[in-house]
């Protein structure tokens, strides 16, 4: 798993493509409502149909968590206009330097 996790931090340092900018934008819609109760969604990694999240702060521990990432993933086909997997990565989240 370790290797795995390596892996998934790194994204591409290129320009985004158009698929990467959608997520991205659909991530950043529903970020102020995670913020409000105090949690997160990062974005890792996106390989074909499968984008990699991880959920941070409050959200790690939510109940309600696997209903926020349905909702995500709901609205990430619906934008993209096909089907995609959402898959939360657990893990704490990188340190920032």
């Amino acid at each position: 798993m370790l290797v795995e996790s390596e892996h998934l931090k790194q994204l591409p340092a290129a320009e985004p493509s158009g698929r990467e900018q959608i997520v991205r934008a659909v991530l950043d819609e529903i970020r102020p409502n995670l913020k409000r109760d105090g949690g997160d969604c990062e974005l890792l990694e996106i390989d074909g149909n499968k984008i990699m999240v991880r959920l941070t702060g409050a959200c790690v521990f939510c109940k309600l968590a696997s209903a926020t990432l349905e909702g995500i993933q709901a609205r990430l086909v619906e934008r993209l206009g096909e089907f995609v997997r959402l898959i939360p990565v657990a893990g704490a989240a990188k340190p920032r330097h």
